[in-house]
């Protein structure tokens, strides 16, 4: 491998080691409802309920909480797996085909999405950016994983480019037919 490829898999995987560890240690606080993450939810559903409709803010309550954590839980098995696979390959226990660093971008793109969300309620609801006194550690998390991943869809976009052009000729192939 080339020494700017080592250093580029190495940033990477530096990243998603950060964001699935900031996922990971926040998600034993949301499984175990921690006060912290009844605050924050609480907070949400209330600003929601009084700015939209009630079907909304009911469907909120009842699924978007564990449909963030399962994201979150997702994105963070995506993230180590390609990690693993580049520690075991740079000691060389085997000979494993790399994660092609397009799918790096792709679920980076997810993570984003849900930092987006977080960023979000952080500045313009009444949860605000620092909550119960943390002195803004969580908005701080979120825009470190948002930041970070922009910076690396960015480095990975020619790939991700790439992978998009692929999908879009085998359609133009089969329409074809």
């Amino acid at each position: 491998m080339k020494t700017c490829s080592i250093i580029k898999k190495t940033v990477t995987s530096l990243v998603s080691i950060w964001i699935s560890y900031v996922f990971l240690i926040s998600l034993t606080f949301k499984f175990t409802d921690d006060p912290e993450t009844q605050h924050i939810f609480w907070t949400i559903w209330e600003w929601m309920s009084m700015t939209f409709w009630e079907t909304i803010w009911n469907w909120f309550t009842n699924y978007w909480a564990y449909l963030i954590w399962t994201g979150e839980l997702i994105i963070s098995i995506l993230l180590i797996i390609p990690v693993l696979m580049y520690i075991a390959k740079l000691l060389w226990l085997f000979k494993a085909k790399m994660v092609p660093e397009y799918l790096f971008a792709l679920w980076g793109l997810w993570a984003v999405m849900i930092m987006s969300w977080a960023i979000f309620f952080h500045l313009f609801t009444p949860l605000g950016v620092e909550v119960n006194n943390d002195g803004g550690s969580l908005f701080r998390a979120a825009v470190s994983i948002w930041g970070l991943w922009l910076a690396l869809f960015v480095t990975h976009f020619k790939n991700l480019f790439t992978m998009i052009k692929k999908i879009i000729e085998v359609m133009w192939f089969w329409k074809k037919m």
